[in-house]
């Protein structure tokens, strides 16, 4: 089969590429999966990053700044970051704290935390333990998250290389 195209002409063109398709398609199954896991346990029509973001709030059992939760996502689109803020504020699952422009941290509510418990609960029953049936699947896992982050931080480098060579 000839996968070469645009984007691939040559065999690690072609394994990037790939990756990073699979990539993408990971990336909507994961979401997809959070708002389905989320919706099991409660009420509300997240998406996926609004339902990462509670989990990260919760992180720690610690509040968190928008500075914070922002960097943890390893995002910086502050306006979408706050409109899910609201969202979980309105949905009563998490709490504003302090005020001020440094000083306003979010915690999870005695609501937040149950959503998140038996979220966390399902996600042991359906996914972990899917996962634990794949024989090796372990050590795949942890692999897998090391060349993640490795590439995370390659797409932060050469992100900021474009950034700096953008046409007029």
């Amino acid at each position: 089969m000839d996968r070469r195209w645009h984007l691939a002409q040559s065999g690690s063109d072609v394994d990037t590429t790939e990756l990073e398709f699979a990539l993408m398609r990971a990336f909507e199954g994961f979401g997809r999966w959070q708002s389905e896991c989320l919706a099991s346990v409660c009420d509300l029509a997240a998406t996926g990053p609004e339902n990462a973001m509670l989990h990260i709030i919760r992180m720690n059992d610690r509040p968190k700044s928008l500075k914070e939760i922002a960097r943890l996502m390893n995002r910086d689109d502050v306006p979408n970051i706050q409109y899910s803020l609201r969202k979980l504020l309105g949905a009563a699952l998490i709490v504003r704290l302090g005020a001020g422009r440094s000083g306003v941290t979010y915690a999870c509510t005695e609501a937040g935390l149950r959503v998140t418990d038996d979220y966390a609960v399902l996600r042991r029953k359906l996914l972990l333990a899917e996962i634990a049936n794949v024989p090796g699947f372990a050590a795949r896992l942890a692999e897998a998250s090391r060349t993640l982050n490795l590439l995370s931080g390659i797409y932060e480098e050469v992100a900021r290389v474009a950034a700096t060579h953008r046409r007029g």
